[in-house]
């Protein structure tokens, strides 16, 4: 990585090839015993081939510029929903969810004690999900701003791409918006990361203030469970895949089993200690074979604990697994219909 970052190694296909096949699920980093950095590392590796003309595929590209235009992002969405609707766009292809929402439910402000952050992808495709997680934080007693469109995308994508100036420009617009010092709740472990990376990918104070007011919704929940009403746990076998972005770059796994645990008669734990499901954000897109190769051994792990239904704290990881035929939901989907059966 350093030989190449410093111009010193031909970039073959062959070293292009070895550091492009990376998930980037950041299992070493959890596994180093001298914690090296390899997540920020492959990011400046990504960085220096996109600098070198090794950018990613142009379908990859295209994508990333319909993901920052929310408008654009739910028009499309809406069109591939009726398509697959005629059948015209198979269910399950492409990454799509089985059935795109045709028209979302609206996001309405109840309260300015936190943000919750929205993103892109994920509210095009799985609003009812933010729709959940607000029910269960105003339960809570908590008045809850959705994002909306003032903070329309994270940059995580584009980051992971190695397009850094695209990922900071998202990065500056996002805390323009989102400029009051209310908590920034985030339902997907992924954009998460990304915001807590602020304070090091734009290199500012402020970057640095407003990453630390950032918070996984169950991270931000798990001390206020107690705020949360009492009431029949669902009679319902649970296994929790842990999203590598909550797990190895957040730490705030264990959260999701404080939140779901008082809600369902069992939460179950897979014994593959992490294992990533090959989702990797747009990965199962590039690399189809290989996430699902992934995927399989994940499969495997959740077939072995015979449990009804699969909470995961990460949209692409609901969809990829959901696309193999497991029944997924987000954890808050869960006690929200605990709450409210």
């Amino acid at each position: 990585m350093r030989a190449v970052h410093d111009g010193d190694a031909p970039l073959t296909d062959e070293v292009v090839a070895a550091f492009d096949s990376c998930v980037q699920c950041l299992g070493c980093e959890t596994a180093c015993p001298s914690g090296v950095p390899y997540g920020r590392l492959i990011e400046d590796t990504k960085v220096a081939l996109a600098g070198a003309g090794h950018r990613s595929p142009l379908p990859l590209r295209v994508g990333l510029h319909v993901v920052a235009r929310p408008r654009l992002l739910r028009t499309g969405s809406s069109i591939l929903a009726a398509l697959q609707r005629t059948g015209l766009v198979p269910s399950g292809r492409l990454g799509l969810p089985a059935r795109l929402p045709l028209r979302r439910p609206p996001l309405r402000p109840s309260g300015d004690d936190v943000y919750l952050f929205t993103g892109c992808v994920m509210d095009a495709w799985q609003r009812d999900t933010h729709l959940a997680v607000q029910r269960v934080l105003e339960a809570a007693g908590v008045g809850v701003r959705p994002t909306g469109d003032t903070a329309p995308c994270c940059g995580a994508l584009h980051a992971h791409a190695g397009e850094r100036d695209a990922a900071r420009r998202r990065a500056t617009l996002t805390m323009a918006a989102l400029d009051h010092d209310r908590p920034v709740l985030v339902d997907a472990a992924g954009c998460g990361a990304a915001l807590k990376e602020y304070g090091r990918l734009v290199g500012t104070p402020e970057a640095e203030a407003f990453s630390a007011r950032v918070f996984d919704v169950h991270e931000w929940l798990a001390p206020r469970v107690g705020d949360l009403p009492a009431v029949e746990p669902l009679d319902r076998r649970v296994a929790v895949q842990d999203p590598c972005h909550l797990r190895h770059v957040q730490g705030a796994h264990l959260s999701v089993r404080t939140v779901l645990t008082p809600f369902v008669r069992e939460v179950v734990e897979l014994d593959d200690e992490g294992l990533c499901c090959g989702a990797g954000g747009a990965y199962s897109l590039t690399h189809p074979g290989t996430a699902t190769d992934i995927r399989d051994r994940k499969t495997a792990a959740i077939d072995r604990i015979d449990g009804d239904e699969v909470a995961s704290a990460n949209p692409g990881c609901s969809l990829h697994l959901a696309a193999a035929g497991h029944t997924v939901r987000h954890p808050l989907e869960i006690v929200a219909e605990a709450l409210d059966p």
